[in-house]
C-alpha cells in the first residue's frame, strides 16, 4: 500500500480554505492513504476560538471530507478540534480517520502539552481511550504529537494489532531533533510502520518545521519531506516487512505484561502504606 504524507500550512480559523487545500493534495495522488498534520482543519493556535471552530464527528467539515474520501477512494487522516457529543462544552484535540466507505473514527489526544508556548490543557479535555481501527489497508493506530514521548501509547496500539501507527503533529522547529530521535525508536520497539505528518509554516509565534517522514518496522527511514516547505511525499508500506521484523526482533513476543502493573504501582499518583510496629 502507498501512503502520501502532507506537510501543509493551514490557515488559522479558515476551515473552508483548509478543506479546499486538503482536497487539492488528495486529488494529486494515487495513494491509498493520505495523512495531514495536527489541527490541519483549523490551524494550531486557535485558543478561545476553538469553542466555535470545533465540530462533532457528524459536523459539516467531516461530511465534506467524507465525500472527498468516497469520490477518490482514499483513506484520510487529519487533525481537528473535536466537540464532545456527550458532554456539552468539552473539546478534544483529535486525529480523525475517514475511510472510503464512509466509516469515521477518531482518536482523542491523551497528553496535552502545557509548558513553554503550549497551552493545550487550558482548551482541550484529555482523551481516555486508545482504540486501534480496522481498515481495508490493515489495522491503524493513531496518536498526536506529544503522545509520541510516551511509549505506552504506541505499545497499547500495537498490542491491539496496529500495523501502521500514524502520529500527526504540530511540532515547532525547536523540537525537531526530539521527534526525529523518538520516531525510529517507536518503530523499532513495536516493529510497526511509523508515519509522521507535521504541519509547516509560521503561526503566531511558532514556526513549524514540516519534514513529514516514515519509518519501516526496523526503524529504517523510508524518506523525509523538506523542512519548512509545504510538500507531499509518498512511500510504499510493504506489510510483509512486519513479520520479518518480528522474527529478527521479537519484541512483541517478549513483552512481559506484569511490567505494566508494576508501572502502575510505581506511579507517583499512588500512595504507599507504611506499616507501623506495635
Amino acid at each position: 500500500m502507498n501512503v502520501s504524507i502532507v506537510s501543509m500550512r493551514p490557515e488559522i480559523g479558515r476551515k473552508e480554505a483548509n478543506i479546499s487545500k486538503m482536497q487539492k493534495y488528495i486529488e494529486q495522488t494515487d495513494s491509498d492513504l493520505v495523512v495531514f498534520g495536527e489541527m490541519t482543519l483549523t490551524g494550531y493556535p486557535c485558543k478561545d476560538d476553538l469553542r466555535t471552530l470545533s465540530e462533532p464527528l457528524s459536523g459539516p467539515s467531516i461530511e465534506k471530507l467524507k465525500t472527498v474520501a468516497k469520490q477518490h477512494n482514499k483513506h484520510i487522516v487529519f487533525g481537528m478540534p473535536l466537540l464532545n457529543e456527550r458532554i456539552t462544552g468539552l473539546v478534544h484535540n483529535a486525529s480523525v480517520l475517514i475511510q472510503p466507505d464512509g466509516t469515521i473514527d477518531a482518536y482523542k489526544k491523551w497528553f496535552l502539552p502545557t509548558f513553554g508556548p503550549f497551552e493545550e490543557k487550558l482548551f482541550f479535555d484529555e482523551g481516555e481511550t486508545l482504540p486501534a481501527f480496522q481498515t481495508k489497508l490493515g489495522t491503524i493506530g493513531l496518536c498526536i504529537c506529544y503522545d509520541i514521548y510516551f511509549p505506552e501509547i504506541t505499545k497499547a496500539l500495537t498490542l491491539q494489532g496496529a500495523e501502521i501507527i500514524i502520529c500527526i503533529s504540530a511540532s515547532p522547529s525547536v523540537t525537531r531533533t526530539y521527534f526525529e530521535t523518538i520516531l525510529p525508536a517507536r518503530a523499532i520497539e513495536n516493529t510497526t510502520f511509523m508515519v509522521y505528518a507535521n504541519i509547516v509554516g509560521n503561526q503566531e509565534n511558532l514556526v513549524f518545521w514540516g519534514g513529514s517522514q516514515a519509518y519501516d518496522p526496523l526503524g529504517n527511514l523510508l524518506g523525509k519531506a523538506p523542512y519548512f516547505e509545504e510538500s507531499m511525499v509518498t512511500y510504499n508500506l510493504d506489510k510483509s516487512k512486519i513479520s520479518l521484523a518480528r522474527t529478527n526482533r521479537p519484541v512483541i513476543r517478549d513483552i512481559r505484561p506484569e511490567i505494566y502493573q508494576d508501572l502502575y504501582q510505581y506511579s507517583r499518583f499512588q500512595t504507599s502504606k507504611t506499616k507501623t510496629k506495635k
